[in-house]
């Protein structure tokens, strides 16, 4: 167990990359405070600091990693950074790494579930979100068109992404299913030989070895080891596992404690392609089957989660805190709350590090592999058009106050009703792609400015 924690045995200079940790926890730190956007959001800033400015590590290497997260339960963005983190600086860094990606999200909603179940409504600070999302807004089409500029290197992998966002946007296709398929597709290809296929990066490119400290080379660390792989799962299994056990022995499964570890520890392993795709049940089970929220409230809970950094699937704590904070037994309701969300947290985000530690290291030995390296390029294409798909969502759900369901033949989706259009959203969001597209104006100061829009228009009366 001691040797899956050790990391002090490392100096940097053995690491051969020289980043010291107390420069990757200012780095972490700051990709922590500028986690806003859901996933297409943070892993545009990842890309941005960690490849393009810092030179951590390789563009291939980003996106292998990236896409291993991708095929994984729970938030792809956090479990990236995880990654990157351990690929850096062992365990530590990876704990170091995703904790601090969901620290900002756990103060924030936790905060406003404070000021939601004392009071109801969050007015002021509603306003400042209202005008972050409208660079949030252009930080996602920002994601798009970086890392489709990367990964769509030829018509064929233009195409997949293209298929890729029909069938989620219009088909309402299951992610893993086009994640699936992608992979099956870039697997044969890459067999064949089929250059399409062979864009780089995935295989391990040499000529990419100057341009990033870490290197093509497989750190020591990332070896896989069969007795370390044990030791990694018993040790996160029972960091994992034990609370829920001890809840649900001491006081019995019918605890609204023991129910949200219960609870929430099944979702951490069926959250495939993301948080939408199990956020529709967690609402109804809470709602219909255990009563912890009222109707109408899981969508307070997500505009806090959209609007706040760390990943969307943070809403969870808010279910958490609201389940708790109704039903506290001996407990005051604020410390009730305080303690389910947390907990809530706890069984969401343990499982992520276990899928990093212990599937990592093999992993990183199949990137030369040409037939894995075709499958992930499709992959990475398919993603493209996913994160087309949230990009598209996410502008409707900021501009338009309503939707309605359309359908057509196979196609269905929600389309906006263009009487409900918000001007002011409209008119922030417009200024906020020009301000990052054309004047090349910073995200921070982007996402400044928005804000102090939004309460200024809400201080003016202009919104509610």
């Amino acid at each position: 167990m001691s040797e899956t924690l050790q990391t002090s045995g490392t100096t940097d200079a053995q690491a051969g990359h020289g980043v010291s940790l107390g420069e990757a926890f200012r780095v972490w730190l700051r990709v922590a405070a500028l986690s806003f956007g859901g996933p297409a959001g943070q892993i545009a800033v990842m890309h941005r600091i960690l490849v393009e400015e810092k030179r951590w590590i390789s563009e291939g290497r980003f996106l292998h990693a990236l896409n291993y997260c991708m095929l994984l339960p729970g938030p792809e963005a956090q479990q990236l950074a995880t990654y990157v983190g351990w690929l850096m600086h062992r365990t530590l860094g990876g704990i170091m790494a995703g904790g601090l990606f969901i620290l900002p999200g756990i103060i924030a909603i936790m905060a406003l579930s404070w000021i939601y179940a004392l009071y109801g409504q969050v007015g002021f600070v509603s306003a400042l979100f209202f005008g972050l999302k409208a660079a949030v807004l252009a930080i996602v089409l920002e994601a798009v068109v970086r890392i489709g500029k990367r990964a769509l290197k030829n018509r064929v992998l233009i195409g997949l992404a293209v298929a890729a966002f029909v069938a989620i946007f219009f088909l309402n296709a299951p992610f893993p299913l086009i994640i699936f398929a992608a992979g099956v597709i870039g697997f044969f290809g890459g067999r064949a030989g089929l250059p399409q296929f062979q864009i780089g990066g995935h295989g391990g490119n040499v000529q990419e070895e100057d341009s990033n400290l870490l290197g093509e080379t497989l750190p020591n660390h990332a070896r896989p080891n069969a007795g370390r792989s044990l030791r990694v799962a018993a040790l996160w299994l029972t960091l994992w596992l034990t609370p829920v056990l001890a809840l649900v022995l001491i006081l019995g499964r019918g605890d609204v404690f023991s129910q949200i570890a219960f609870f929430f520890s099944k979702m951490a392993m069926v959250t495939f392609g993301g948080a939408y795709a199990v956020l529709a049940y967690v609402a109804q089970q809470a709602v219909e089957t255990y009563g912890w929220l009222r109707p109408g409230e899981m969508l307070d809970g997500l505009g806090m989660a959209e609007t706040t950094p760390g990943p969307l699937i943070m809403v969870l704590q808010f279910v958490g805190f609201m389940a708790a904070f109704r039903d506290p037994g001996s407990l005051s309701p604020l410390v009730a709350g305080t303690l389910g969300g947390l907990l809530a947290t706890w069984v969401t985000f343990a499982p992520c590090f276990l899928w990093i530690f212990l599937g990592a290291p093999y992993i990183e030995v199949l990137r030369g592999n040409k037939a894995l390296s075709g499958a992930l390029s499709a992959i990475t294409a398919a993603v493209v058009g996913v994160i087309l798909n949230l990009a598209v969502w996410f502008g409707i759900h900021t501009i338009f106050g309503e939707v309605r369901p359309f359908a057509w033949g196979p196609f269905s989706f929600d389309a906006p009703v263009w009487g409900s259009v918000n001007p002011w959203a409209l008119l922030l969001s417009a200024a906020a792609i020009v301000a990052m597209f054309r004047f090349k104006i910073g995200m921070l100061q982007t996402l400044a400015a928005t804000s102090a829009a939004g309460v200024a228009l809400y201080m003016a009366g202009a919104i509610a």
